[in-house]
């Protein structure tokens, strides 16, 4: 068990416990793509992003292979990323509303990102075991953020079902039944250990770009899921 949330991350990039994963995330950095010919990539697990005492933590699914795989910060360097911290900066979770590279002086403000595998997968797709083998460094995570933890919001179905076991290992029962995702779903956990706070799930699209060229997530969408996150955490919502 991890100590703080410095050690975590540093613990975390130095995994191998899946072969398959680690070939690939080494592949993609060896081959590159043409438009990054000329960039070192990352190619080793991706650790969460933002400070230990969030308040709200963003999950995705993994790392994108070209995005958090080349650049070595999560939902760095793609559209996803693009996408989600702009909605993130219009409700306040953010100084900046774009995140290009490390360095380019991105700040996450009371928040944090992290996802339930945290190395880019083929075809963006971990598999069952990769998931639960990942799942140490998730449950660790929710741990040692549970002293400020109040709202979680998961992006997409597959995360949501990814973490859920993770919740309870952390101290957050799952009641029966579990909770369903739908974008805009809103569940209150209760916890198990004494003196901890409830907790808020919040469920969103993930802001692939088979959801977003669709239509199927919006910015308004996305924008609205975050401002609610933020205000049950506690947060005061950004001047208009």
């Amino acid at each position: 068990m991890c100590r703080t949330i410095a050690e975590l991350d540093a613990q975390l990039t130095g995994c191998r416990a899946c072969p398959r994963l680690v070939a690939w995330r080494e592949q993609v950095a060896h081959d590159k793509r043409a438009a990054f010919r000329d960039e070192n990539y990352w190619g080793k697990p991706v650790p969460g992003l933002g400070p230990d005492d969030a308040r709200v933590l963003i999950i995705g699914l993994a790392p994108a292979a070209h995005g958090g795989n080349r650049t070595g910060r999560m939902f760095t360097g793609d559209r996803a990323g693009d996408f989600l911290i702009a909605a993130m900066y219009a409700a306040g979770l953010t100084n900046q509303p774009t995140s290009t590279h490390p360095g380019d002086g991105l700040r996450l403000i009371d928040s944090r990102m992290t996802a339930p595998v945290h190395c880019a997968p083929p075809d963006n797709k971990p598999l069952p075991s990769e998931r639960d083998n990942c799942r140490r460094w998730l449950t660790e995570e929710l741990t040692l953020l549970s002293p400020t933890l109040r709202s979680i919001v998961v992006l997409g179905g597959w995360g949501w079902q990814a973490l859920l076991p993770a919740l309870a290992e952390s101290g957050w029962p799952i009641p029966k039944p579990k909770p369903r995702f739908t974008h805009a779903a809103h569940y209150e956990l209760s916890p198990s250990i004494p003196n901890r706070s409830p907790l808020h799930l919040f469920g969103s699209y993930h802001p692939s770009q088979q959801n977003t060229f669709t239509g199927r997530l919006t910015p308004p969408m996305l924008e609205a899921v975050l401002t609610t996150a933020a205000r049950a955490a506690g947060l005061e919502p950004p001047p208009a």
